[in-house]
């Protein structure tokens, strides 16, 4: 399909893989689209500019880069940084269609009805999008697909008047007469307020004249305070939205400025970069600033946008999804006029000129739209975007799934160092925009946004998973019993129905694919050094090891899917049995009892695994730790000796001769891990038997639960 992107600063319209719909979303067939004067042409400049430049607007973010140095190493680093400039990214937000596919558990919505949708990096400009259901409302049937495209457009400037909460027959400023101005004029004289509008660009004004407002004003020609001030007869204005995005605050010192002791000001668009408030603005008056946020309730809340969890109706009346379809409604029944701001409608093919033309500062046009003609429709379901030709090779070819940026920045790499064993032929993922650039940068010779692709390709041999948790197991299952062998990122399992499940696969196939679970610690040279020693040893290991995992927030994804026992301490589990050899029989845990919310003693706990032979492995994983503090360490005693491991970065002997291993980053295993995964498919035996990564799975869900 085609799909709008932006690429250092230029639009680019690309071929990719559309998206396949999934449980929650709609999979919509776009009719118009509209683009934004504001946010995305603000994205295009912003995307053009040097690394440099960006550092010097936020030098919080080179912080971040200088400690990425420090802890992965500058060629990681490089990789990350590289990789973000030379991505494709999309803009849109705001669109019109049709529905081709309903996810599971969406109701009222269904194929084939006309439909608008909105969502920053899901409502794109593209010739199809999948929007989660609560960004999704119906378009009543008077309605045209190019007015519903404003949808998202039209949610913004109803939560900014919404906030504002001006009354019948008070005075509203409106700052700023772009797209959100002059739809924040028309949506407050429906409401009965009168209206003032600020702008430098007459020709707006002159629209905003026609929607209603009763005074204009130029701040570049007239003292614009003074004006509003004898216009109020000495009051200022009951409140002020403001929709104006500038590089400069001082008009948003003017706003206050414009307002009545205890008024109100509301920010919907840009002032300042950085924003500067003076206090003198707001002391005196006591007045309020108020910030609204996008479309409405619910915007940046991922039960809302994600999972599709609503607000109840009696508590939130006005929600983002309430919010678009009210707006709807407003156009279709008159009371807001869209079609007479419509400056041109482009073709996709056209959408450079279309962004051009938004970038002129002599035509200026309010707004412009996309249009979608799908002369060529495709199968959605059956999409691939050929990258290369495939050539004849004897390694072991490989389809990648989940190109995230641990992928990207361990995975991919190794792949192409191990080039002479590993074919990279395919990568699957859910964001075509995201797929055609990796693929192009590693070489894929495909990709796809449909898993079944690689599953009835036959030139594919190895899965390799590195989605979230909550797929592993099923994604896992499919490749299985399509007969590939497959690399999943830990954790094999997040529950024991899904390990189950994977157990009864291996119990009745009798020559099964072989499964490899990323367990990278084991083989990293640090494992392997101390592996030689304990291996001679005379009576069992007494392990300490200490993982100061640091905090992470406690609704992340990955406290939802297993938690961090489950999904990271596992590496450690598989660890302490490869070094003692023997089997799990028992194991005791014990957990923090936080006094606040704001830990959790799921991730925060201490347990001990007592083996067959006698072995001991004391294990402290703990969130509450400092960041200053290495990650990781484990002291491994026995017959005298002592062997210790500090952050996989120095290996120290007491009482023992061994190799003092040291590296300037961690070095986890990563790429060795790949190379004994080579072997074992070559040779037919596992790098890890089914057994040990079965225990090291059910150990972790006990752990998890305990």
């Amino acid at each position: 399909m085609k799909q709008v992107l932006i690429k250092r600063g230029k639009i680019v319209v690309d071929e990719i893989s559309p998206p396949s719909v999934e449980e929650g979303a709609v999979l919509i067939r776009v009719v118009n689209s509209c683009v934004s004067v504001g946010t995305e042409i603000s994205m295009v400049k912003s995307s053009g500019k040097s690394i440099f430049s960006k550092a010097l607007e936020k030098p919080e973010k080179l912080k971040k880069v200088v400690s990425m140095v420090k802890e992965k190493g500058l060629l990681y680093t490089y990789r990350k940084i590289m990789g973000f400039l030379d991505k494709s990214y999309p803009v849109g937000y705001s669109i019109s269609g049709i529905v081709e596919a309903v996810g599971k558990g969406v109701e009222g919505i269904n194929v084939g009805d006309r439909v608008a949708a909105g969502g920053a990096g899901l409502a794109n400009h593209a010739e199809y999008v999948r929007v989660p259901k609560n960004l999704v409302v119906k378009i009543p049937d008077s309605l045209s697909f190019e007015e519903a495209s404003t949808v998202t457009v039209g949610a913004i400037a109803l939560q900014g008047v919404r906030r504002a909460d001006l009354k019948l027959g008070e005075i509203g400023i409106v700052f700023g007469t772009g797209l959100l101005g002059l739809l924040t004029v028309q949506l407050l004289r429906t409401s009965g307020v009168r209206v003032i509008a600020i702008d430098i660009d007459d020709k707006r004004l002159e629209l905003a004249k026609k929607f209603g407002a009763e005074l204009v004003v130029n701040p570049s020609t007239n003292k614009v305070i003074d004006i509003v001030l004898q216009y109020t007869d000495g009051y200022g204005a009951d409140g002020v939205i403001f929709t104006a995005s500038t590089p400069t605050s001082e008009p948003l010192s003017q706003a206050f400025k414009m307002v009545r002791k205890k008024g109100r000001v509301v920010l919907v668009g840009v002032a300042g970069n950085p924003m500067e408030i003076k206090r003198e603005d707001l002391y005196e008056k006591e007045l309020d600033f108020l910030i609204s946020t996008s479309y409405g309730p619910g915007r940046y809340d991922k039960n809302y946008e994600e999972e599709g969890l609503d607000y109840p109706y009696a508590y939130v009346r006005w929600t983002e999804n309430r919010n678009m379809k009210e707006f709807l409604r407003l156009i279709s029944t008159g009371l807001v006029n869209v079609k007479s701001m419509i400056h041109r409608v482009y073709n996709i093919e056209e959408a450079k000129q279309a962004f051009e033309e938004l970038l002129n500062p002599v035509s200026k046009p309010v707004m412009v739209l996309l249009k979608y003609n799908h002369t060529e429709k495709k199968n959605i379901e059956d999409y691939k975007v050929i990258i290369r030709n495939r050539q004849v090779s004897d390694r072991i070819k490989v389809a990648l799934v989940g190109p995230g940026s641990f992928a990207e920045a361990v995975h991919l790499p190794n792949l192409q160092k191990l080039k002479d064993k590993f074919e990279l032929v395919a990568i699957v993922g859910r964001r075509g925009e995201v797929l055609k650039d990796v693929g192009k940068i590693w070489g894929a010779k495909y990709v796809t946004t449909n898993y079944n692709d690689i599953l009835e390709d036959p030139d594919i041999d190895l899965v390799f998973i590195c989605t979230r948790h909550k797929t592993h197991a099923e994604l896992t299952l499919k490749a299985l019993n399509a007969c590939k062998h497959v690399f999943v990122e830990k954790p094999l399992a997040i529950n024991e129905q899904e390990l189950e499940e994977i157990i009864k696969f291996f119990e009745s196939n009798k020559n099964p694919p072989l499964l490899f679970v990323g367990f990278n610690r084991r083989f990293s040279r640090y494992a392997k050094e101390i592996k030689k020693h304990v291996s001679k040893r005379i009576n069992p290991l007494f392990i300490r090891y200490r993982m100061n995992a640091g905090y992470i927030p406690l609704d992340h994804w990955v406290h939802e899917e297993g938690g961090r026992i489950i999904g990271e301490a596992c590496h450690i589990i598989d660890l302490t049995t490869y070094l003692v050899g023997n089997k799990i029989v028992s194991i005791c845990v014990e957990e923090l009892t936080p006094k606040t919310e704001y830990y959790s003693s799921s991730d925060n706990k201490s347990f001990i695994l007592k083996y067959e032979d006698g072995s001991v492995a004391h294990i402290d994983y703990f969130a509450c730790g400092s960041k200053e503090y290495p990650k990781e360490c484990m002291e491994v005693h026995f017959d005298s000796k002592t062997i210790v491991l500090d952050d996989y970065k120095s290996l120290k002997g007491y009482g023992i001769k061994i190799h003092e291993i040291k590296t300037s980053v961690s070095d986890k295993g990563h790429l060795e891990e790949l190379e004994a995964l080579y072997e074992g498919l070559k040779t037919g035996k596992w790098p890890i038997e089914l057994w040990d990564l079965i225990q090291t799975t059910k150990i972790s869900l006990l752990v998890a639960q305990n």
